[in-house]
């Protein structure tokens, strides 16, 4: 499927067409990653309560890091 690289405000985008994003069970206003690999663009939906999640996790790691590193010795 070919899409163009379209002028978007100040910045440059892409029109995702509407079958595909129906296929991932995506909508406007979705978070996705983009990532480059092997040379291609892409684009994997995030799971919000996941990120959200693992960002308390981190969170509460980087708190408590000496009582955890204590714990894993």
């Amino acid at each position: 499927m070919n899409v163009a690289i379209r002028k978007i405000g100040n910045s440059e985008g892409i029109i995702i067409p509407k079958e595909v994003l129906d296929r991932m069970g995506l909508k406007a206003g979705d978070n996705v990653n983009l990532a480059e690999e092997a040379g291609q663009l892409v684009l994997k939906p995030i799971d919000d309560d996941f990120a959200r999640q693992l960002e308390h996790a981190e969170r509460f790691m980087d708190k408590y890091k000496v009582a955890l590193k204590k714990l894993a010795e």
